[in-house]
């Protein structure tokens, strides 16, 4: 009953954030907001809303492993998943400056985590709000940058809301209507709110149910649950040989799960972080983030051979978590 709860519930996320995502950039767009703005931002952090939905939903119910462990795993499923998958169906060119930007922001988001809960063990509430300060602050640097882009990264931005949303962003405003939009948006965060509350309830009670740790479970089922989103869009984009996309889709998102999904948990209520936390998975998220470097300076792509070097390297790290278990 709890396994068809979860599945129902994952539908009602997807559905929501899906409809949150249509909805928001078709209104921005039909307002004469540019698509590099739309692709950065709204996008972007739409396809994170699950994590941020179950992470509040985990911390409101006092469950702060589920929440951490959705974080983390959603990182890092993003780097071994979905850039893997992206990677084996077509190489990604990595061409955008920004991303080599995006890149050192969400090494420093991962080395934040680690010396702030290192400390002592819990993310305070300051720490959240910090944050969460600091994500809005890198949000306005970009919107910045981005309007001074070249040709080619608009033009790239424009493709990701196309794919994306499935419109073209030069006709937005004579396809779309407001009052619509603006529906789909109050759908989809209803969806959201719903779908969270009992993805959550029921991930828990399979926790306890198999006698695993909240941390496990939020590592994985939710993580990956969460991480759909982010995984269609790029795989769509790859198939459509536009792989570029999912490499700034996932830096995007982890920069977003680190310091807005853990920052607003964090201020909500403190969370608490375990030693494996701190000695396993943490420190394996920043491996995974600087192997992106190397892999990004050969020739400029991410090939099928490195995909498929990622990908086995999350399989592995699966394998462990499932062994390991508590």
């Amino acid at each position: 009953m709890e396994i068809l709860v979860l599945i129902l519930s994952l539908g009602l996320v997807t559905l929501g954030a899906e409809a949150l995502v249509r909805g928001a950039s078709a209104v921005a767009l039909g307002a004469g907001v540019s698509p590099l703005f739309v692709g950065l931002t709204i996008v972007g952090i739409g396809t994170s809303t699950p994590e941020l939905t179950a992470s509040l939903s985990a911390t409101l119910k006092g469950s702060s492993g589920v929440s951490l462990g959705n974080v983390l795993g959603s990182n890092l499923f993003n780097i071994g998943v979905i850039l893997g998958v992206t990677a084996l169906i077509c190489p990604i060119r990595v061409q955008l400056r920004a991303v080599r930007r995006d890149l050192l922001v969400a090494l420093a988001a991962v080395c934040v985590l680690w010396v702030s809960a290192g400390l002592g063990g819990v993310l305070p509430r300051w720490v959240g709000w910090s944050m969460v300060g600091v994500l809005l602050v890198y949000m306005g640097w970009a919107y910045r940058t981005g309007r001074r882009t070249a040709e080619e990264e608009a033009e790239l931005a424009t493709t990701e809301v196309q794919t994306t949303l499935g419109i073209d962003p030069e006709a937005a405003g004579l396809l779309t209507r407001l009052w619509v939009n603006v529906g789909l948006v109050v759908i989809g965060f209803g969806l959201l709110i719903a779908g969270s509350h009992g993805f959550v309830t029921s991930a828990i009670e399979l926790a306890r149910g198999w006698g695993v740790s909240e941390l496990v479970i939020g590592l994985t089922i939710v993580s990956v649950g969460t991480s759909l989103p982010e995984l269609v869009t790029s795989v769509v984009a790859a198939w459509r040989r536009n792989p570029d996309i999912a490499i700034g889709n996932v830096l995007g998102s982890n920069i977003f799960n680190i310091l807005g999904v853990l920052g607003a948990a964090a201020a909500v209520a403190p969370q608490a972080v375990s030693p494996q936390v701190l000695l396993i998975d943490v420190p394996l998220l920043l491996v995974a983030t600087l192997a992106l470097l190397p892999i990004m300076r050969t020739g400029g792509v991410i090939s099928r051979g490195e995909g498929g070097a990622l990908l086995i390297g999350y399989g592995l790290y699966l394998g462990a978590l499932i062994l390991r278990g508590s």
